[in-house]
């Protein structure tokens, strides 16, 4: 399937993109069979974005798989009316798109280091360059249930705050960025850190923690002038790795 005729060309990139991040996260494991979900703000005067629809692999993602819906779950494109999408996805990621504009993609994982931390009282710990990115950055969110309320949506978000990068107690983790590449930046490393962490509290030996001068030293680097650049050209090199799926995906 090539880009609709009714359809945007800005529509149409922003589908191929998100199709691409559904792959990408698959490749790198943080799947939970048909559950969690990644969103993607359309550029327009629309508050609308694109979510996956529900009940396909995200390594089998295409870009006419993804329906548009408004702020209120509404579905917006009449060739997907009668395609489902998932109520908690959309209570989880609607509200982030509702108050943060800034953060135009939202992901949101169940990995087994995510869920393990999440289930930590201390939380993430300061225990490696990973971790520190998020030093002073990072948000908590206090398991209430399988997430069908909208009226969780207010104490999401005024738990996230500022934030780009969130911890769901007993649940998992939640990021967002102002592009793909940018909220892919987030959950790999926070992930990454994740696991780190799960790994030195599994050897049983005493930790090291930095100082928190170094610690707010390493989080500041993070943000620090050719970051951007960096995390574009990360993105660029991490689509390499299911270029020969670009004709699948974006169809």
């Amino acid at each position: 399937m090539n880009q609709p005729k009714t359809m945007s060309s800005v529509e149409w990139d922003a589908r191929c993109e998100l199709a691409a991040l559904y792959r990408v996260i698959a490749h790198f494991r943080m799947t939970d069979l048909i559950d969690t979900h990644l969103t993607l703000r359309v550029p327009g005067p629309h508050h609308h974005f694109l979510i996956n629809r529900y009940g396909v692999l995200f390594d089998r993602m295409k870009a006419s798989d993804l329906i548009l819906v408004d702020q209120n779950g509404k579905v917006v494109d009449r060739n997907c009316a009668n395609q489902s999408i998932n109520v908690a996805g959309f209570v989880i990621h609607s509200a982030v798109h509702m108050a943060r504009p800034d953060l135009t993609c939202v992901i949101h994982t169940h990995t087994a280091a995510g869920m393990a931390v999440a289930a930590q009282e201390h939380g993430l710990l300061p225990i490696s360059q990973h971790a520190l990115k998020f030093h002073g950055k990072l948000a908590y969110h206090t398991y209430e249930g399988i997430a069908l309320s909208v009226d969780e949506r207010e104490r999401l978000i005024c738990d996230l705050g500022p934030h780009k990068a969130m911890i769901l107690r007993n649940h998992g983790l939640l990021v967002g960025g102002g592009s793909v590449a940018k909220a892919f930046h987030e959950i790999h490393f926070l992930e990454r850190a994740c696991q780190a962490q799960i790994q030195a509290l599994a050897g049983g030996s005493e930790l090291v923690f930095p100082s928190e001068e170094v610690c707010v030293h390493t989080s500041r680097q993070f943000d620090g002038d050719e970051a951007d650049s960096i995390i574009d050209m990360s993105w660029r090199a991490v689509l390499t790795l299911i270029e020969d799926q670009r004709a699948s995906y974006c169809s």
